[in-house]
């Protein structure tokens, strides 16, 4: 057997192939990152006439390359987890660290743990294009948030107090759109009253609003009894409605990616099972599902719940067994932060006969927390998930496989 252990990084990677007893088939050689190198390394390891395996860090997308051409010409290729492969490399005394040393780590890796490695299971296109458009939405919420808080710090220093005047329900809408038009209560106070309620009125009735004359007095008495803290220069309108106009071109963004992830969702068979479970609208069905991905590659439901990293491991020696865990919180961050917003829905509509929402009542009952009620919440709807969906994939699997035959 030879083990090719490949340490990858951005546009190339460093390769070595070892056989048992630490025989060097090949020593360490850069490779690069392209269609010809990488089919150069597949033509090679399929060469051998032993059992060949290649052994990789999961190292976030870096490796997707390597992997898709390998796994493309039939080759076993394994990704191990970037913290297990840490520890395993980190073993040595010295401590010393290059691209070559590590490809030999890497190999040796899957010389010991021959028999556990498993290859890595090529998802389809639909799950990767809805996890892609998932991470993307999720950073436009951050980025979202990050310049609202910009906004309304910027708002307390040229227009404070103008919140409170705009409470309907399309309060935001409103808000921004008085922002961006004066950008300033000093500007507001220049125009007059007179003149401002006119020019107001026109671009309210524009706009679609009602009752905008008893709006504009309103708007132009706090502008009168409003203290800036910055000057109503040019600047500081210019800063204000900037921010203005990132805000609503996100919104447009992440409106636009949330549409085709719904859309792209839906193709899939287990959208309908997850969508009429209860409190699951369809942008949380959507992100759970591209979190989750494609749920048979999950050998039970334990699995599934180490995964979002909130499982509480055993810890025991001797006589002494800890009772109370925290969370692991090694899986994926973005499913414990969808599935946080799945059970905040859940504890807001409080659906009657709801087997998740009765746990949580019950851990509360028990004097847990809010918090540890929420992660048992999710542990629990996690099981559900998974037994209601992977039995509608696996029939559908299953026919795949066997339809024909029937």
């Amino acid at each position: 057997m030879i083990s090719v252990g490949i340490d990858v990084s951005k546009g190339k990677s460093m390769v070595c192939m070892l056989k048992p007893g630490g025989e060097v088939v090949a020593p360490p050689y850069e490779m690069l990152h392209t269609m010809e190198s990488v089919l150069l390394l597949a033509d090679r390891i399929k060469s051998f006439p032993e059992e060949t395996r290649v052994v990789l860090e999961d190292t976030g997308h870096y490796h997707w390359p390597v992997v898709k051409v390998l796994t493309e010409k039939g080759i076993f290729v394994t990704s191990v987890n970037a913290l297990r492969m840490k520890r395993y490399c980190s073993q040595d005394l010295r401590g010393a660290k290059t691209d070559r040393k590590d490809s030999i780590r890497i190999a040796s890796y899957g010389l010991t743990y021959w028999s556990e490695l498993t290859p890595v299971l090529a998802s389809s296109d639909t799950y990767r294009e809805l996890r892609l458009l998932s991470r993307q939405y999720q950073r436009k919420t951050a980025l979202m948030a990050s310049e609202k808080v910009n906004f309304s710090n910027l708002l307390d220093r040229v227009m404070p107090g103008l919140p409170s005047a705009i409470h309907d329900n399309r309060g935001k809408e409103r808000l921004y759109g008085v922002v961006a038009r004066y950008g300033h209560y000093g500007q507001i106070l220049e125009m007059g009253e007179k003149k401002f309620t006119s020019d107001f009125c026109k671009w309210a009735k524009k706009q679609g609003y009602r009752t905008y004359e008893r709006m504009a007095k309103e708007l132009f008495a706090i502008a009168q009894t409003g203290i800036p803290a910055l000057p109503n220069s040019t600047a500081a309108r210019a800063t204000i409605k900037e921010a203005v106009r990132l805000i609503q071109e996100i919104e447009s963004s992440r409106k636009v990616i949330l549409t085709q992830m719904i859309a792209l969702a839906k193709t899939l068979p287990e959208f309908s099972v997850v969508r009429e479970m209860n409190c699951m609208g369809d942008a949380l069905t959507a992100g759970i599902i591209a979190e989750i991905g494609d749920v048979t590659r999950f050998h039970s439901k334990h699995a599934l719940i180490a995964y979002a990293g909130i499982d509480a491991p055993p810890y025991q020696s001797g006589t002494f067994n800890a009772m109370e865990r925290h969370i692991s919180k090694r899986g994926n961050r973005y499913l414990r932060k969808v599935g946080y917003q799945v059970i905040q829905s859940v504890i807001m509509h409080k659906p009657q006969n709801d087997p998740v929402y009765e746990f949580i009542e019950k851990k509360r009952s028990e004097g847990k927390t809010g918090k540890e009620a929420m992660i048992a919440g999710l542990n629990k709807f996690l099981r559900i998930y998974y037994g209601k969906v992977s039995e509608v994939c696996g029939n559908i699997n299953h026919q795949l496989l066997f339809g024909s035959r029937v």
